[in-house]
């Protein structure tokens, strides 16, 4: 186990400050790995778990850094824009082709995963990565956006850059901006806050839509979100606190978890695997390591009528 943790160490560039901390995040590591490896000995599980780069931190810990997803009440943070009226408009509402699998990544509609780092600002990807999306299937463009710019422009009582935030507020910033946002290239993401808006001096991204507004997918309704998804990418958010979600590898995730929705990622897709469980097709943005190739599938159509994890509460896309 000690070389194992010597090994991991060197993978990911892991440095500590003395022996004493060494030690602790030694037996933080193996405790980790005993729990990887007694999740995966159980056959009934439809996922796997595998150590990646947060395998010497705690649960605790892990939250702290990940976690960035702000509940809101609207309709005090709607913008001005008689389009963005998010609680009255629900535009899929009589959507009754929906094909039996969506995947927004394979036709092209979805940039590389993204790492936030040690930044709570998981609010800003989802946004960006909606956008982006919808971006694609408007245009034909596919280009990567901006999240520094949120974090750094994108300043009220509600988002907090990476003390967290909510997308439906980016959505109402970006409404008022009345422009698209920079490109990535243009506007790198910095993994920290702080930073002076550089809205001034970063042009806005060339051949990107400008989003008039955004609608909430009705709450506690599988079956809206599966209609709105069918027809471009939606911000969710979701419940992150159980330790098996820090480790997940593979296969359809269906717990534990429960609904203190605390990260927000995009649903970019759904389908079935080969056992017949339906999923959710969602992209995160902890980097390419974590899960498959930095998506999660989550197990769709459950009972409970907020959805795995709470997938099925709050639920936000733009329009254009």
């Amino acid at each position: 186990m000690l070389e194992r943790h010597k090994e991991w160490m060197a993978r990911h560039g892991r440095v500590y400050k003395d022996a004493q901390e060494k030690d602790r995040r030694y037996n933080t590591f193996k405790s980790n790995v005993e729990f990887i490896k007694g999740f995966n000995k159980k056959s009934e599980n439809k996922y796997r778990l595998d150590i990646n780069k947060f395998a010497d931190l705690t649960n605790e810990e892990f939250q702290a850094m990940s976690q960035g997803y702000k509940r809101i009440h609207l309709p005090e943070i709607m913008s001005n824009s008689s389009q963005a009226a998010p609680d009255n408009n629900f535009r899929y509402e009589n959507v009754t082709d929906v094909p039996i699998s969506k995947d927004y990544f394979s036709i092209g509609a979805v940039t590389t995963v993204k790492y936030q780092g040690q930044c709570g600002c998981c609010w800003a990807f989802a946004t960006v990565a909606t956008v982006e999306g919808l971006n694609k299937l408007k245009t034909g463009n596919l280009i990567s956006l901006s999240e520094q710019e949120l974090i750094d422009c994108d300043t009220n009582s509600y988002d907090h850059g990476c003390d967290g935030g909510n997308s439906k507020v980016a959505y109402d910033y970006m409404i008022k901006l009345n422009k698209s946002l920079a490109t990535e290239d243009n506007y790198p993401y910095q993994a920290k806050d702080g930073g002076i808006c550089r809205t001034t001096t970063v042009a806005p991204a060339s051949g990107a839509i400008t989003i008039t507004g955004y609608e909430n997918v009705p709450a506690n309704n599988e079956d809206a979100l599966l209609k709105a998804v069918a027809n471009q990418p939606v911000s969710v958010a979701i419940d992150i606190n159980a330790k098996e979600f820090k480790y997940y590898s593979s296969g359809v995730y269906t717990g534990p978890c429960g609904t203190n929705l605390t990260h927000e990622v995009t649903a970019v897709g759904y389908g079935t695997s080969n056992d017949g469980t339906k999923y959710w097709l969602l992209k995160n943005s902890w980097g390419k390591e974590w899960g498959e190739s930095g998506y999660l599938r989550l197990q769709r159509d459950v009972p409970a009528k907020e959805g795995l994890c709470g997938i099925a509460m709050e639920a936000t896309y733009p329009t254009a």
